[in-house]
């Protein structure tokens, strides 16, 4: 495992820690109930599911899971009309376009590791004038299999050709703190990310818990 003085490169979530994307992806849904006739859901209660994706807001705003024959339809209609609002309302988490500056200043090198397929993150990345900063962007079907399994954080490494040991990993379910601990890489858990009541993080074995993105840097800065 890596201390914070050796760490070389910083790979983050995409949704619930670099960026927050839960405003789209809510507005999203809501337009869904609404073409159906139901009132909008209150965005504190579909907020937490923004880190499980469509699957998870569907089942939630809609009461239908992926095992349900209205389920691919339903989230053709989802991916459609978000992919056409990617980045109306979402927008870097305060303070992390701070912190990215000073991760560039420093020489270290930054990417997102994500389960969001690459036909949005890619978009998103760009719309935000971060695609062309990030040293790598490995996004949910990169490799062959995505998070909790440690291959898209070990592709990440190949790709910047630093070692897992080198790196830190920040995200906010326990899925990326698994993927990270696999791959032999510290990770820190964005308590600031889209959490839900029954998270249990102090359970997920992670190496630090950060309360806002500046948090990342007090941690980078203990040596």
């Amino acid at each position: 495992m890596a201390e914070a003085g050796r760490v070389r490169a910083v790979l983050f979530d995409l949704d619930g820690t670099l960026v927050d994307t839960a405003p789209d992806l809510i507005d999203t849904l809501n337009t869904l109930r609404h073409c159906r006739g139901l009132p909008p859901m209150e965005a504190h209660l579909l907020r937490p599911q923004a880190s499980h994706g469509t699957q998870g807001l569907i089942r939630l705003g809609l009461g239908v899971g992926a095992d349900h024959p209205d389920f691919p339809g339903l989230r053709s209609e989802f991916l459609d009309i978000y992919q056409a609002n990617l980045s109306r309302r979402s927008r870097l988490f305060p303070e992390m376009g701070q912190v990215l500056e000073v991760l560039e200043g420093r020489g270290l090198a930054w990417g997102v590791v994500t389960n969001k397929p690459a036909f949005l993150t890619e978009p998103l990345l760009d719309q935000l004038g971060l695609g062309h900063r990030a040293a790598c962007v490995v996004s949910g079907d990169t490799c062959a299999r995505n998070k909790p399994h440690p291959e898209p954080v070990l592709h990440a490494c190949r790709h910047m050709t630093i070692a897992p040991g080198d790196c830190i990993y920040v995200g906010d379910a326990a899925r990326d703190v698994e993927a990270a601990r696999a791959a032999g890489m510290p990770a820190l858990v964005a308590l600031y990310g889209y959490l839900g009541e029954t998270d249990q993080p102090a359970e997920w074995g992670a190496s630090g818990f950060i309360r806002s993105p500046l948090g990342l840097m007090d941690w980078l800065n203990q040596a």
